[in-house]
């Protein structure tokens, strides 16, 4: 069976062709652009690249397992368990992440596994040297904000320096308060309500904020998290205490390369983020759809927008965790009610109409195929992102064709 991407790759380039030679040269400007988002977030999905920069005991390990929902990186109890400093990929049933998971800056004893370099600070040289990370977090115990980080920060100046020197890339950084459980009142449990707890979470985060302005100005970004987990063997999780975790996904993925979206959030499972990216998918194919669409051209363009409309399908389902193949689109859209047959009727309704109004044939004919493609893009993520039931998903769908008819909401092309 096709992996996903495969299956998006073999119906984009099958109707890419058939999209260009429908278009005069004016639309494919617009089009061009859809596609290539498309492109970078579905067909060219790959693994994030993330390092994370922290000494010993700041809670790397046990943040790449808050962001997997599960147990993928060994957490050291009282010694250092990173050793060189490296790209590793951690992988989980969703997808991959590709970490530099740094020997921990300032360590007083050396780590779990044998290292090879004279310090911490050459190790991580080495490794960025390799490959370019997309992100860099710097990682902070909030019970160590105001403690003697110079040096950890002047460690984190000299690797974005590495990074812009080698790649010419400014990677993003992003201020992460670790283990704010620990904040007293320690008793009190996320999400956290209680004032007293909220106000030192905030005089920490306001901590590493001012001591990262010099490096990433006024607008530096830190954001205060609690990644604790416990797990039992076989991996059940036993206890969480997690708290914005997803606020931080949610802010990597805004900064991500587009190409590195789909896999963190498949990854993490944040809804918000899942939603976010099956409305870029969406949006996309609205655009390709309405362009196909609006070509008076007889009903050889909509095997093209079936196309469209299957490859969002597959995409979104992606996003969710899902895996689909050609059976598994024709399912759900059978689901809805919806077949080539039907679409062949929408098209030749959309052809009637012309009849009534001469001259408003394209516009006619495009706004059928946009509103139908997102219509449908709505109730796919209605089903594979928020789970809701198939009943529901369905309402949702006739829902939409009709808000569709009377008028294609702005945010039908908003990314």
């Amino acid at each position: 069976m096709l992996d996903y991407k495969s299956q998006v790759r073999e119906l984009i380039g099958q109707y890419r062709e058939k999209i260009w030679s429908l278009l005069p040269g004016p639309y494919r400007n617009r089009v061009g652009k859809e596609l290539k988002e498309l492109e970078e977030l579905i067909m060219e999905a790959r693994a994030p690249r993330i390092a994370i920069v922290g000494r010993r005991g700041a809670g790397k390990s046990s943040l790449i397992n808050a962001i997997f929902n599960a147990e993928v990186a060994a957490v050291g109890a009282v010694k250092s368990t990173t050793g060189r400093g490296r790209w590793y990929e951690y992988a989980g049933e969703q997808g991959k992440l590709d970490i530099l998971d740094t020997r921990g800056l300032g360590e007083g004893s050396g780590p779990a596994e044998e290292s090879t370099a004279s310090s911490a600070l050459k190790e991580i040289a080495a490794a960025v040297s390799s490959k370019c990370p997309d992100a860099v977090l710097f990682l902070c115990k909030a019970k160590e904000v105001d403690a003697r980080i110079d040096e950890d920060l002047n460690n984190l100046g000299e690797i974005l320096k590495l990074i812009e020197k080698t790649h010419g890339y400014r990677a993003p950084v992003v201020g992460v308060v670790t283990q704010v459980d620990e904040l007293d009142p320690v008793d009190v449990l996320p999400p956290y309500e209680d004032e007293i707890k909220l106000r030192n979470i905030q005089e920490a985060r306001e901590q590493l904020w001012k001591k990262l302005v010099p490096l990433a100005g006024e607008g530096a970004v830190v954001i205060p998290t609690s990644a604790y987990m416990r797990f039992e063997e076989g991996g059940r999780l036993a206890a969480d205490r997690r708290w914005n975790i997803d606020k931080l996904v949610e802010y990597l993925t805004e900064k991500l390369p587009r190409s590195a979206q789909l896999e963190l959030a498949r990854i993490s499972r944040v809804k918000s983020v899942q939603r976010k990216l099956a409305r870029t998918i969406t949006a996309a194919a609205v655009a390709l759809a309405g362009a196909a669409g609006s070509q008076p051209i007889p009903v050889a363009d909509m095997p093209v927008i079936t196309g469209i409309q299957a490859g969002m399908i597959i995409g979104i389902g992606y996003v969710s965790g899902r895996r689909l193949d050609g059976k598994g689109v024709k399912e759900f859209m059978s689901a809805l009610g919806l077949n080539v047959g039907a679409a062949f009727v929408l098209r030749e309704i959309a052809r009637a109409l012309v009849k009534l109004f001469p001259g408003a044939g394209n516009f006619i004919s495009g706004t059928v195929a946009a509103g139908a493609t997102w219509a449908i893009g709505q109730a796919a993520t209605a089903y594979f992102v928020e789970e809701r039931k198939l009943k529901e998903v369905k309402k949702i769908y006739r829902q939409k064709r009709k808000q569709a008819k009377r008028n294609l909401p702005e945010e039908a092309f908003i990314s």
